[in-house]
C-alpha cells in the first residue's frame, strides 16, 4: 500500500456521509476496517470515528486532513457489523453516523465535548502508572473533572485517547455521563446446605436430629427436592409451597444447617451462580422441538406460536444448549429487559456465567465490558433488549426473539428508527444463523409471512403441566349502569371474584392501560380543561403528587382548585387510570396488600423488579398495572385477572388498534391460572359485541387474524403494503404548512397517489414543535421500495435546502 492512502471514517454525527482522511506514512500498514481512529473535525473538535473503508482515491476539491491516531490495534467493529450498519442506514433512511451513535456505548465514541471525572481506587498502585498516566491522574484528582481539551493541553499533544483509556481500564476515571445513572443489579436470596452436611453420613445424622421437628424436616426435604446436587436454590422457590414455614427456614439458617446468600441476578456475571440441570421436555414440547429443528432445515426463520404458559422458554433453553454445544453464540431478545427479571434468573440458573445481560440500565463502563466480552467471544449467550442487535457477534448461531409481536422492539426516537425483530432476521442472514420468533399472539406481519410460506411454523397448543387455559367472561358495563347495578369502577361479578380469590389466598391482577388518577380535569360551569403549554394535549391528573402532568413533555403544574377561565371552584376529574383503581380497591378490600406496576411506580432503580418479586413471593395480593403486567411475568398463584376498561384499547385512530388490543387482552389474560388451577378472566366493556372481545372470549385467534387481514388488504395497509411516515416539525405553524406542502408536492411529482397528506395529526404539537404528517404507501416489491426511497431522499434534500429550520423525521415500516 502506498503512502497516498485514505480512509472513509464514520463519525457519531447525523451527517449524510462518511469523511475522507489521509493516512500518515507510519500508519498505512496499521489501519484496518472497523478500527477506532481519532480525527479532527472542524477547527477545534476531535472525535473518535470508525474506519469504514481504506482506499487510494484522493479528494479532488479539498486537502484531506491526516488522522490523528489509531486508538487501539484491535478491530472494534467487525465486518458483519459494518455490513449490518450499512443495511440499517439504507433500509431505515438514516445516516451511518446515527447508526454508530446507537450501536456503540458512549465510552467508545468520545469527542471534544466529553468530560472525565476522577474516581478513587484504593486498590491501585500508582507507581505502576507511566509518566503521562500519573500526570493525568494527579490532575483529575486535584480538579475532579477535566474536559478532553483540558487533557490535550495538559499532556501537550492531541493524541490522548490511549492515556484516558488506560486510566478508565484501571478504574481511575469515568466519563461524566456515566455518573448520572449508576446501576446496581437486583439481588436475590439463595439458600444452600452448609458444607458440614453435604456428605451422605452427615445428612442422615441431620435427619435423625430433626425427627421430632416435622416442619424443619419438611423444609430440608423440599430443599433437597429442588437441589439434588446440594447447590443453591432461590429462597422464593422454597417458599412457593405454602406448606413450607418461613419461620422453620429461618431457624435452620440460624442453627447453621442452611446458608443464606444475596446474589446478583441481572448484571454482568462476575459471580459464579449455581447451575442447575434443565428438566426434561414434556411430550408436547419434544414434538415442538423436533418440528423446530425440521423447520430450520427448510427455512432460516421458524415461528413458535405457543399459548400462554405452554413452556416456550423451556424450549428456548434447550435450543440455546445445543447452539452452545456447537460452539455458537446466542442472542436472546426480550421486549423490555427491566420487566423480565424472572427470565434472567431462570436462565442464569441453567447457564451461570456463560450468560451476559445487556441493556440501558447498566452504566456505560458495564456496557463496554459486555461489548468487549462479546467481541472476544467470552460471553456466548447474550440476553438483551432491542439494542442487543448491535453487539459485535462473530460466530452467531441462533437469535431468539421472545414475544415477537411486542411494539417495544420498535425504536421511535432517536434515529435509527429500527424494528429489532426485522433487523434480527437480516443480522442472522449476515451471520448464516437461524432465528426463532416466539409468541402466543403473533404480529400480523409474522402471521402473514407464515401464511405465505416464508417462515416455518410450529404450534404449542397445550399449557405446561396439564394446566388449562383460563375461562374468559365479558361483563356488559353499559347494561349494568343503565340498570343502576354498578357503582364505581367495578361490577359485582368482578368484586365477588376478587373477594373469592383473596379468601383462598390467591392473587389478582387488575389491568388498565392508562396511568395516573384521571384523564383530565375540567370546570363543570364553563367546561374549561387545562392543556399543556408545550403540547396539544390535556393534562393528566396524578393524585399521588396532586399535580396535572403532561405525558409527552413532562410539564407539571398544581391541580387547579378554581377555574382559570371563570373562577368557579366546581372542578371535577374525568376518566380513570391505575391510581384511581388503586384508591377504590383499597376502600373495597382494606385488608388486601396492593401494588401498582406502571411508569410512575417504577421510576426508581429496581422498581420493576421489587414489585414483581414481591408479587411472586406472595407479599402482594392484588397487582394493578398498565401493559407492564403483560410482559414476561409468570405467577403460579394468580387466579383472577380483571380488565377494568377494555373500551379504551379500541379508541385509538390507528389501523393497528384492533391488533394491539387483541394482543394485550390475550397476554394479560394469560397471566391467570397457571399449573393446576384454571384461572378466570373478567373483561369489563360497553362494547361486548366488539369482534376483538368475541374472538378473545372464544379463543378464536385464527378467525380474528383472517378477518382483520381481509380489512387490511381492502384498504391497502400492512402487511400487504409498506408504510413510510414522514413527520415534519417546525416552531412556526405557517412555515410548517408551507414546508410540508412543498415536500408532499415534490414527492407527488414521481410517486403520485402513493403519497397521502400532509395532514395534522391527532396531537398537533409536542414540545413546542407543531407537527404535520405525510404517509407514503409502498408496494411490497424490492425495486419499487428502492425507487421510492431514492425519490424520498431527493425530496427531503430539496425540502431541507429550502426550509432549513424544519425537521423531517422518517419512519420506515410505520
Amino acid at each position: 500500500m502506498s503512502a497516498a492512502s485514505f480512509v472513509e471514517v464514520i463519525l457519531p454525527l447525523a451527517t449524510p456521509k462518511t469523511y475522507t482522511y489521509a493516512l500518515p506514512f507510519d500508519k498505512v500498514d496499521l489501519v484496518k476496517r472497523g478500527q477506532r481512529v481519532v480525527v479532527q473535525f472542524g477547527k477545534r473538535k476531535f472525535y473518535t470515528g470508525i474506519v469504514f473503508e481504506i482506499h487510494q482515491r484522493k479528494p479532488l476539491d479539498y486537502q484531506a486532513k491526516l488522522i490523528e491516531d489509531i486508538v487501539e490495534q484491535e478491530v472494534l467493529v467487525n465486518e458483519q457489523q459494518l455490513a449490518f450498519w450499512q443495511w440499517m442506514s439504507e433500509y431505515y433512511l438514516c445516516t451511518l453516523g446515527e447508526v454508530l451513535a446507537a450501536a456503540l456505548p458512549s465510552a467508545l465514541k468520545l469527542g471534544s465535548e466529553s468530560s472525565f471525572v476522577f474516581v478513587e481506587n484504593e486498590d491501585l498502585d500508582w507507581s505502576m502508572l507511566n509518566d503521562e498516566e500519573f500526570l493525568l491522574a494527579e490532575a483529575l484528582q486535584a480538579n475532579q473533572e477535566l474536559k478532553l481539551e483540558d487533557i490535550q493541553d495538559l499532556l501537550a499533544k492531541k493524541t490522548v485517547y490511549p492515556v484516558i483509556q488506560s486510566l478508565m481500564e484501571q478504574r481511575l476515571c469515568v466519563i461524566k455521563e456515566q455518573l448520572q445513572e449508576k446501576y446496581k443489579a437486583k439481588e436475590i436470596s439463595f439458600i444452600s446446605l452448609s458444607e458440614q452436611y453435604k456428605t451422605e453420613h452427615a445428612l442422615r445424622e441431620l435427619f435423625h436430629k430433626l425427627e421430632s421437628k416435622e416442619k424443619q424436616s419438611e423444609v430440608l426435604l423440599h430443599y433437597l427436592h429442588h437441589a439434588p446436587q446440594k447447590s443453591f436454590v432461590p429462597k422464593s422457590k422454597l417458599l412457593e409451597d405454602k406448606r413450607i414455614s418461613e419461620s422453620s427456614l429461618k431457624t435452620l439458617i440460624k442453627n447453621g444447617v442452611f446458608v443464606e446468600e444475596q446474589r446478583s441476578i441481572s448484571r454482568i456475571m462476575s459471580d459464579k451462580l449455581p447451575v442447575e440441570e434443565l428438566e426434561a421436555l414434556n411430550p408436547h414440547q419434544k414434538q415442538a422441538m423436533l418440528e423446530i429443528k425440521e423447520g430450520f432445515e427448510r427455512k432460516s426463520v421458524v415461528v413458535l406460536e405457543g399459548v400462554t404458559g405452554s413452556g416456550k422458554t423451556h424450549i428456548y433453553i434447550k435450543l440455546m444448549e445445543e447452539a452452545l454445544a456447537a460452539g455458537k453464540q446466542v442472542l436472546y431478545l426480550l421486549p423490555e429487559i427491566a420487566l423480565t427479571a424472572q427470565i434472567v434468573l431462570r436462565l442464569q440458573r441453567y447457564f451461570g456465567e456463560k450468560i451476559g445481560v445487556y441493556h440501558s440500565k447498566f452504566n456505560d463502563q458495564e456496557r463496554v465490558e459486555i461489548y468487549r466480552n462479546v467481541l472476544n467471544c467470552k460471553t456466548p449467550i447474550i440476553l438483551a433488549a432491542r439494542s442487543g442487535v448491535f453487539l459485535p457477534f462473530s460466530n452467531l448461531g441462533l437469535i431468539i426473539v421472545d414475544e415477537e409481536h411486542e411494539r417495544s422492539y420498535k425504536q421511535f426516537d432517536p434515529a435509527p428508527r429500527y424494528h429489532a425483530r426485522d433487523s434480527s432476521i437480516i443480522l442472522a442472514h449476515i451471520h448464516g444463523a437461524k432465528v426463532l420468533l416466539g409468541s402466543a399472539t403473533l404480529s400480523f406481519e409474522t402471521f402473514n409471512n407464515v401464511s405465505l410460506g416464508k417462515y416455518a411454523h410450529v404450534q404449542l397448543t397445550e399449557r405446561y403441566g396439564n394446566a388449562v387455559l383460563p375461562k374468559i367472561e365479558l361483563i356488559d358495563v353499559l347494561e349494568l349502569k343503565q340498570q343502576k347495578k354498578m357503582q364505581g369502577l367495578f361490577s359485582e361479578k368482578l368484586k365477588t371474584a376478587i373477594q373469592d380469590a383473596l379468601a383462598k389466598k390467591e392473587q389478582v391482577i387488575l389491568f388498565q392501560n392508562r396511568r395516573g388518577f384521571a384523564n383530565y380535569a375540567n370546570c363543570n360551569l364553563c367546561n374549561f380543561i387545562p392543556y399543556c403549554p408545550n403540547c396539544d394535549v390535556s393534562l393528566t391528573y396524578h393524585k399521588f403528587f396532586n399535580k396535572l402532568v403532561c405525558h409527552y413533555c413532562g410539564h407539571q403544574e398544581k391541580m387547579m382548585e378554581t377555574c382559570r377561565a371563570c373562577g368557579s371552584n366546581d372542578i371535577q376529574v374525568k376518566g380513570f387510570g391505575t391510581e384511581q383503581i388503586e384508591d377504590e380497591i383499597q376502600i373495597l378490600f382494606p385488608q388486601a396488600k396492593l401494588a401498582r406496576l406502571d411508569l410512575d411506580s417504577t421510576r426508581k432503580k429496581h422498581g420493576h423488579e421489587e414489585i414483581i418479586f414481591a408479587f411472586q413471593n406472595g407479599e402482594i395480593d392484588i397487582l394493578i398495572g398498565t401493559q407492564m403486567v403483560t410482559k414476561g411475568l409468570d405467577f403460579d398463584h394468580v387466579s383472577v385477572v380483571g380488565i377494568v376498561d377494555a373500551d379504551q384499547l379500541f379508541s385509538f385512530p390507528d389501523f393497528r388498534a384492533a391488533e394491539k388490543a387483541f394482543q394485550l387482552l390475550a397476554q394479560v389474560g394469560g397471566r391467570a391460572g397457571r399449573k393446576d388451577k384454571q384461572g378466570l378472566v373478567l373483561i369489563q366493556s360497553k362494547q361486548i359485541q366488539h369482534p376483538v372481545l368475541q374472538h378473545i372470549k372464544d379463543y378464536n385467534f385464527s378467525t380474528f387474524y383472517f378477518e382483520e387481514l381481509l380489512t387490511r388488504k381492502q384498504y391497502n395497509y400492512p402487511p400487504y403494503t409498506g408504510l413510510i411516515l414522514l413527520t415534519i416539525k417546525h416552531k412556526q405553524p405557517e412555515e410548517l404548512k408551507e414546508a410540508s406542502k412543498f415536500l408532499a408536492d415534490e414527492l407527488r411529482k414521481q410517486l403520485g397517489r402513493q403519497v397521502l397528506g400532509p395532514t395534522t395529526p391527532l396531537i398537533s404539537k409536542v414540545r413546542n414543535y407543531y407537527l404535520r404528517q405525510i404517509l407514503i404507501k409502498v408496494e411490497k416489491n424490492s425495486m419499487v421500495i428502492a425507487k421510492t426511497k431514492e425519490v424520498l431522499r431527493a425530496a427531503i434534500d430539496a425540502s431541507q435546502r429550502k426550509y432549513r429550520s424544519a425537521f423531517i423525521v422518517v419512519e420506515v415500516d410505520a
